[in-house]
Protein backbone atom coordinates (compact mmCIF):
# COMPACT_ATOMS: atom_id res chain seq x y z
CA UNK A 1 0.00 0.00 0.00
CA UNK A 2 1.20 3.36 -0.54
CA UNK A 3 1.08 6.10 2.19
CA UNK A 4 0.74 9.46 1.63
CA UNK A 5 3.39 12.09 1.53
CA UNK A 6 0.89 15.25 2.88
CA UNK A 7 2.44 18.52 3.96
CA UNK A 8 3.36 18.93 7.42
CA UNK A 9 0.11 20.71 8.32
CA UNK A 10 -2.47 17.82 7.39
CA UNK A 11 -0.06 15.07 8.46
CA UNK A 12 -0.44 16.90 12.15
CA UNK A 13 -4.20 16.41 11.07
CA UNK A 14 -4.02 12.78 10.20
CA UNK A 15 -1.82 12.13 13.08
CA UNK A 16 -4.70 13.25 15.16
CA UNK A 17 -7.04 11.43 13.63
CA UNK A 18 -5.04 8.36 13.72
CA UNK A 19 -5.25 8.44 17.55
CA UNK A 20 -9.30 8.82 17.33
CA UNK A 21 -9.82 5.95 15.00
CA UNK A 22 -12.21 3.20 15.98
CA UNK A 23 -10.51 -0.38 17.39
CA UNK A 24 -14.25 -1.66 14.78
CA UNK A 25 -15.49 -0.75 11.75
CA UNK A 26 -18.23 -2.18 10.74
CA UNK A 27 -18.14 -4.71 13.19
CA UNK A 28 -14.60 -5.68 11.79
CA UNK A 29 -11.66 -5.47 14.12
CA UNK A 30 -8.23 -3.45 13.26
CA UNK A 31 -5.62 -4.88 10.79
CA UNK A 32 -3.63 -2.04 9.98
CA UNK A 33 -1.95 -2.90 6.39
CA UNK A 34 1.94 -2.18 6.17
CA UNK A 35 4.15 -0.80 6.33
CA UNK A 36 2.84 0.88 9.80
CA UNK A 37 2.25 4.61 9.80
CA UNK A 38 -0.22 6.86 11.32
CA UNK A 39 -1.48 7.87 8.19
CA UNK A 40 -2.94 4.47 7.26
CA UNK A 41 -5.27 1.84 9.03
CA UNK A 42 -7.48 -1.16 8.46
CA UNK A 43 -10.06 -3.60 9.28
CA UNK A 44 -11.35 -7.04 8.55
CA UNK A 45 -10.11 -9.55 5.91
CA UNK A 46 -10.31 -7.97 2.77
CA UNK A 47 -9.91 -4.97 4.75
CA UNK A 48 -11.26 -1.44 4.55
CA UNK A 49 -8.43 1.05 3.85
CA UNK A 50 -8.38 4.61 5.13
CA UNK A 51 -5.58 6.63 3.86
CA UNK A 52 -5.19 10.23 5.58
CA UNK A 53 -3.49 13.37 3.58
CA UNK A 54 -4.27 12.10 0.08
CA UNK A 55 -4.00 14.47 -3.07
CA UNK A 56 -7.51 15.50 -3.91
CA UNK A 57 -9.40 13.87 -6.72
CA UNK A 58 -9.24 16.10 -9.54
CA UNK A 59 -12.86 14.81 -10.02
CA UNK A 60 -13.79 17.24 -6.94
CA UNK A 61 -12.79 20.27 -9.04
CA UNK A 62 -16.04 19.07 -11.41
CA UNK A 63 -19.00 20.82 -9.79
CA UNK A 64 -20.81 18.33 -12.33
CA UNK A 65 -19.09 15.08 -10.92
CA UNK A 66 -18.63 16.05 -7.56
CA UNK A 67 -22.35 17.09 -6.92
CA UNK A 68 -24.20 13.70 -8.78
CA UNK A 69 -21.43 11.72 -6.94
CA UNK A 70 -21.23 13.06 -3.52
CA UNK A 71 -22.73 11.96 -0.43
CA UNK A 72 -22.88 13.12 2.98
CA UNK A 73 -22.66 10.53 6.40
CA UNK A 74 -23.26 11.88 9.62
CA UNK A 75 -22.25 15.83 8.25
CA UNK A 76 -19.15 14.59 6.52
CA UNK A 77 -19.25 14.95 3.01
CA UNK A 78 -17.48 12.65 0.61
CA UNK A 79 -16.87 11.95 -2.93
CA UNK A 80 -18.23 8.29 -4.11
CA UNK A 81 -15.77 6.48 -6.98
CA UNK A 82 -16.59 3.10 -7.95
CA UNK A 83 -13.28 1.14 -9.41
CA UNK A 84 -13.37 -1.57 -12.19
CA UNK A 85 -12.68 -3.97 -10.08
CA UNK A 86 -15.74 -3.61 -8.23
CA UNK A 87 -14.86 -1.39 -5.18
CA UNK A 88 -15.53 2.34 -4.30
CA UNK A 89 -13.26 4.58 -2.97
CA UNK A 90 -14.77 7.47 -1.18
CA UNK A 91 -12.34 11.02 -0.56
CA UNK A 92 -13.42 13.53 2.56
CA UNK A 93 -14.18 16.93 0.64
CA UNK A 94 -14.29 20.85 2.37
CA UNK A 95 -11.54 19.48 5.35
CA UNK A 96 -8.42 20.61 5.69
CA UNK A 97 -6.75 17.53 4.70
CA UNK A 98 -8.08 14.74 2.26
CA UNK A 99 -9.00 11.46 4.05
CA UNK A 100 -9.61 7.96 1.39
CA UNK A 101 -11.19 5.21 2.10
CA UNK A 102 -11.59 2.75 0.37
CA UNK A 103 -13.99 -0.63 0.53
CA UNK A 104 -13.56 -3.65 -1.17
CA UNK A 105 -15.66 -5.23 -3.70
CA UNK A 106 -16.68 -7.75 -0.57
CA UNK A 107 -17.42 -5.15 1.84
CA UNK A 108 -19.70 -3.05 -0.48
CA UNK A 109 -22.73 -4.51 0.14
CA UNK A 110 -23.05 -2.74 3.59
CA UNK A 111 -23.55 0.34 2.06
CA UNK A 112 -22.30 3.45 3.78
CA UNK A 113 -22.32 1.28 7.13
CA UNK A 114 -18.84 1.30 6.96
CA UNK A 115 -18.31 5.49 6.96
CA UNK A 116 -21.09 6.10 10.03
CA UNK A 117 -17.41 4.84 11.86
CA UNK A 118 -15.68 7.52 10.34
CA UNK A 119 -17.20 10.27 10.80
CA UNK A 120 -16.84 11.27 14.41
CA UNK A 121 -13.30 10.68 14.11
CA UNK A 122 -12.73 13.24 11.43
CA UNK A 123 -15.28 16.13 12.58
CA UNK A 124 -13.23 15.94 15.58
CA UNK A 125 -9.79 16.32 14.50
CA UNK A 126 -9.91 17.05 10.55
CA UNK A 127 -11.59 21.44 10.62
CA UNK A 128 -13.52 21.90 7.73
CA UNK A 129 -12.06 24.32 4.81
CA UNK A 130 -10.53 23.39 1.70
CA UNK A 131 -7.14 21.89 2.02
Amino acid sequence: MVVPSPAAKAAGLCRDLHKQLPEKVDGRGRTDPGPKSDLTAGWGDPAIILRCGVERPPEMLDPDVAKSDGVKVNGVAWLLQKRDDGSYVFTTGLRLAYVEVTLPKERTGDGLGPLTDFAAPIKKTIPKGVA
